[in-house]
């Protein structure tokens, strides 16, 4: 069995899957200082749950933004599974798309592992979005290069913002409102933030469709699935998409 592993920002996602098929995921906020032994108590309780014998974990894949996280998930690896993680953007891990950015760029993990899997599941011609943090537009061309993208700040961070940088404003929800035109100040905002960015985003993917010519969007994020009741042009909703892609991109190593 597999246990992926996707350290974002804000949350982790660990995921054990077998013969490709994804078992179980569970999510927890995104601690830099955890130790392996805290990661192992916790996950130790939920293989339990979902009767998971962790002795037959022999595979471990990470993809991590948070370079504070990747040692002690490597000795968690290590001690519990008997395993040495590959580390996606090491040298040691090999992914099956090219690369065409300019020279010296360090691509973020998480949006390789997503092209991953997008080129996988719809092949090229293909924009990601990815509602994190950081909401992250990237492309891969019709031979399955990742070419670049976007990144603009996420939906949560913006509201976080707005609260922090104006007193007399309450932080709300991210929420669809009944009404575009707000009656008190807490619709006035859900407004703003949801119809404001919502033509963020379909503002972004469609000037990549102009000057790339692509065709398919594969959205992913929690958020996703909030927006997508307002727009046509996602394709495809996949909450997934991240772990799948870890999926395949140990598959593809171990087939190496």
């Amino acid at each position: 069995m597999l246990l992926a592993i996707d350290v974002g920002n804000t949350n982790s996602v660990f995921s054990v899957s077998k013969n490709k098929k994804i078992l179980s995921e569970w999510r927890c906020s995104t601690d830099g200082n955890m130790t392996a032994d805290q990661y192992f108590t916790w996950l130790q309780q939920l293989f339990s749950i979902a009767n998971i014998n962790y002795k037959e974990i022999s595979k471990t894949i990470v993809s991590s933004v948070v370079p504070d996280s990747i040692f002690n998930l490597k000795v968690l690896c290590k001690t519990y599974f008997n395993c040495i993680p590959l580390i996606v953007g090491s040298d040691t891990c090999k992914i099956p798309i090219s690369i065409d950015v300019e020279r010296g760029v360090n691509v973020g993990a998480d949006r390789l592992v997503n092209a991953v899997a997008a080129y996988q599941l719809v092949g090229g011609n293909t924009i990601v979005v990815d509602f994190g943090t950081a909401t992250t537009f990237d492309v891969i061309n019709q031979s399955g290069s990742y070419i670049g993208g976007v990144i603009a700040p996420g939906v949560s961070l913006s509201t976080k913002a707005l609260h922090e940088a104006a007193a007399a404003l309450p932080h709300v929800e991210v929420k669809r409102p009944a009404k575009v035109v707000g009656r008190n100040t807490v619709s006035c905002m859900q407004s703003g933030i949801y119809w404001g960015y919502l033509s963020l985003v379909d503002g972004i993917i469609s000037k990549i469709k102009n000057e790339k010519k692509i065709n398919n969007v594969i959205a992913t994020g929690g958020l996703s699935s909030v927006f997508s009741r307002d727009t046509t042009i996602f394709d495809k909703i996949d909450l997934r998409l991240t772990i799948k892609g870890l999926v395949y991109i140990s598959n593809f190593n171990e087939d190496k």
